[in-house]
């Protein structure tokens, strides 16, 4: 039976585009959905947009536009953003659905039902670009910890989630699953957080009107991280299609940027406790993706455009750069001068050379056709044979892991020693004096070429696609995996492309 597996993204406010910080979590979440397919497992990936904040209000607003209209230009403006970065996700929830809204009033009444909510008044310090409230020991010098604005301070009657009910239950849990929260900092952060006392939290608030009305009093709307953190459950059929819901629900591993893992770990899970479902096997808080040491941000205006990069140099290799450059679960910083050596050095030279020399080569030997190699490994070839395998087993683990960047220097290391193969097999010379041992070389090459496309393949779709056309065969996803790694896949006999593309024309810095 085929194992599923549930990965989601954060949704992202629709107040501006995504810029390259944000690309960096939808790049990596859909590297572990493409592992995942092509290990054969059977995975569901969400991610959408989060439209019911008081900043899509605002910003409609400002631009004279209807919230409605508004919020529909940016989602679609978003999505096709992601397409252009090739993620590959399984359904794009909005949080203006009527199928969320529906998911929404039915957990609100399901927490109401419990017992976990009541009215109140709630009266405090407000980030209207974070969309949460702030204790005052909270605030660095009486302004957002995040975005360095001072919040507005709020007084209004709300409805309140009974969150310090479930302190006790959140601890258990957490010390009973290990690898709940992730990376082991993030844990220690929240484990802290808890210690120190969980407050009972507003979800609703009554000086807004855009968002899902709270059933039992249609003059408030449920608060936005409330609503938000839903999506999880709705993307999967909740309440409605409980058959597709209990399939895949609990969710694998939640990718959050560590900035609100809060929510994720401590107000979701007391939410899911309270409704009765399921709690996330994982939430994993990624870094972030610094600019000149700076943090991006869409409210202050400071970012690169993910698409204006995949313009010029295409996505895969904003992708590689990303995923290689930055430890997932660590912060990272983007530089033009990095992510253009990358993609002259890593792709263009190391991988691409690798592929046009090769295929040229068995044009030129035999003929556009791979030939079956003869007599027994030599030295370099059983070396050659064993990196493969250790490759693939570095990436197993990396991958279950989370460690992209670990997994990608353990496949370059073998496209390093492909290319050091070429140089002390030395065909050209080969082809004048040893047919035989030419045919097992070029054999050896083009095997690998196939095994190092499927390794590539979450990483860098298009370029691992591209590179199996030219050797004449397709990527087997999710088919066998076991045997789709060993060495030997490919057939003799098989005719590679005639005139080899090169995957990667080198860049030069952008003026």
């Amino acid at each position: 039976m085929t194992k599923k597996f549930y990965v989601t993204t954060a949704i992202i406010y629709v107040n501006a585009l995504p810029h390259v910080g944000h690309a960096y979590e939808m790049i990596a979440t859909d590297a572990i959905a493409r592992y995942k397919r092509l290990t054969g497992h059977d995975v569901f990936f969400l991610t959408g947009t989060d439209e019911n904040s008081l900043n899509a209000e605002r910003k409609a607003r400002s631009l004279g536009l209807p919230t409605q209209h508004y919020v529909d230009e940016m989602a679609a403006t978003i999505k096709k953003v992601w397409r252009k970065l090739n993620i590959s996700f399984d359904d794009f929830v909005r949080t203006t659905d009527e199928r969320h809204r529906l998911a929404c009033q039915e957990f609100f009444t399901r927490t109401y039902d419990a017992g976990d909510v009541y009215p109140s008044t709630y009266e405090g310090w407000y980030c209207v670009s974070c969309e949460a409230f702030y204790r005052a020991e909270e605030l660095m010098d009486g302004m957002c910890p995040v975005h360095k604005t001072k919040p507005e301070w709020l007084k209004e009657k709300n409805y309140f989630f009974a969150l310090s009910k479930y302190q006790d239950r959140l601890l258990q849990h957490i010390e009973a699953n290990p690898d709940f929260i992730q990376p082991e900092a993030r844990r220690n952060e929240i484990l802290s957080f808890i210690r120190g006392g969980l407050q009972d939290f507003s979800i609703s608030r009554s000086s807004v009107r855009w968002g899902i009305p709270v059933p039992i009093d249609p003059s408030q709307v449920l608060y936005v991280w409330f609503d938000a953190l839903i999506n999880y459950l709705t993307g999967v059929g909740w309440p409605t299609d409980l058959t597709r819901f209990q399939h895949y629900w609990p969710a694998d591993v939640h990718i959050v940027g560590k900035d609100i893992t809060r929510f994720h770990c401590v107000y979701w899970p007391a939410m899911l406790m309270s409704a009765g479902l399921p709690l996330p096997r994982e939430v994993f808080g990624h870094g972030f993706v610094y600019l000149r040491g700076e943090r991006m941000s869409k409210s202050l205006g400071t970012g690169v455009d993910p698409g204006a990069i995949v313009d010029d140099f295409g996505a895969d290799s904003l992708r590689y750069y990303l995923l290689r450059e930055v430890p997932f679960g660590r912060d990272g910083d983007f530089t033009w001068e990095g992510f253009v050596q990358r993609h002259n050095a890593d792709l263009a030279n190391d991988l691409g050379n690798l592929l046009n020399r090769t295929v040229s080569m068995v044009n030129r030997y035999f003929g556009g056709v791979v030939p079956t190699p003869i007599g027994a490994p030599t030295g370099p070839d059983a070396e050659l044979m064993a990196l493969a395998a250790d490759t693939f087993a570095e990436l197993e683990r990396s991958m279950n892991a989370l460690a992209f960047s670990d997994a990608l220097v353990a496949i370059w290391q073998f496209v390093g020693r492909a290319n050091k193969y070429v140089e002390e097999s030395a065909p050209w010379v080969l082809a004048k004096s040893d047919r035989d041992r030419l045919a097992s070389v070029l054999y050896n090459l083009v095997e690998s070429l196939r095994l190092i496309a499927h390794a590539i393949y979450a990483f860098v779709p298009e370029t691992a696609e591209r590179a199996v056309e030219q050797l004449g065969i397709e990527l087997e996803i999710g088919t066998n995996w076991g045997q789709t790694r060993q060495w030997g896949g490919y057939r003799p006999g098989t005719r590679v492309i005639e005139k080899p593309v090169p995957l990667f024309p080198k860049k030069e810095l952008p003026s």
